[in-house]
């Protein structure tokens, strides 16, 4: 028997949080596993050789089955961009999965995502009422940080969400970033400073594969910048990051390859794994 077929006729998984849900039919199962598979040799042929690279696959408008046919091939880290898709699917699926938003923070969709147990980053938080509200939502029962990365606006683009990117550590001590990253070290004692994650421009993207991206270097920039701001801030006690960096979410299905090698610790692919999303008329 293949891998595809034991782990296809595996039963529904025991650490299921609701009612057992439908599994992917054996077509859709080999055609997920094929695509996940390839994404995560491009992910390791990409990254440093001491790199500890996080593949989040972003599931936006796809159906439970697919991320569970996912799960069954090893999958972990999954990313959702809506609020209410992310609640559904999370009861439905195994509450080992490690859950990233990625999507648009509304402070009053804060309570919403810090209640779900197995939410593991908020990877667009870019005001102190959004961290303050997660930070103020999280259960008692919650035995863990979240994780939080601060959403940086790299391109400049007014369509894009995101704080502005530091120029020098000068600027960073006095700017809404470091503002922001300062008052979460110092008062949201049940999160954790992960990083900082950005949506570069799509002709940044497209001409990656012919000269460094710049709203990656950009992120990168920024990073040390902050990064540097925060030591000199004693009272930061050095909570933050890992391993005494900030971690960087940039790359998504047209450019990981490319944010790899640039650095990047997570990379967020949906179309690469899932394929086309379906349109708003199909939804």
């Amino acid at each position: 028997m293949s891998a595809i077929q034991r782990a296809f006729s595996t039963a529904i998984c025991p650490r299921m949080t609701s009612t057992a849900i439908a599994k992917a039919l054996p077509e859709r199962f080999k055609e997920l596993s094929e695509s996940l598979s390839e994404i995560q040799d491009r992910v390791r042929q990409a990254s440093s050789p001491s790199s500890n690279t996080t593949l989040v696959a972003v599931s936006k408008y796809k159906p439970a089955s697919d991320i569970l046919a996912c799960y069954e091939c090893g999958q972990r880290d999954f990313g959702e961009n809506y609020v209410n898709e992310l609640e559904e699917k999370a009861r439905q699926l195994p509450d080992d999965i490690r859950w990233h938003f990625i999507g648009t923070l509304q402070s009053n969709k804060s309570k919403i995502l810090a209640t779900i147990p197995n939410i593991y980053a908020i990877q667009t938080v870019t005001s102190t009422k959004a961290a303050s509200a997660l930070n103020k939502s999280l259960p008692l029962e919650r035995t863990t940080s979240l994780n939080v990365l601060l959403q940086v606006n790299t391109s400049g683009e007014q369509a894009k969400s995101g704080i502005p990117a530091l120029t020098s550590v000068e600027s960073g001590s006095s700017s809404e970033l470091s503002q922001l990253a300062q008052y979460i070290v110092s008062s949201c004692p049940r999160l954790h400073l992960h990083g900082l994650m950005t949506i570069g421009s799509l002709t940044e993207s497209l001409l990656s594969d012919e000269s460094p991206n710049e709203d990656f270097e950009m992120l990168k920039r920024t990073r040390d910048f902050l990064e540097e701001t925060l030591r000199q801030d004693l009272a930061s006690g050095g909570k933050w990051g890992v391993d005494g960096r900030l971690l960087l979410s940039m790359g998504m299905s047209s450019d990981f390859e490319a944010a790899l090698k640039g650095g990047s610790d997570i990379v967020r692919v949906g179309t690469g794994i899932f394929g086309a999303r379906p349109t708003k008329e199909q939804r």
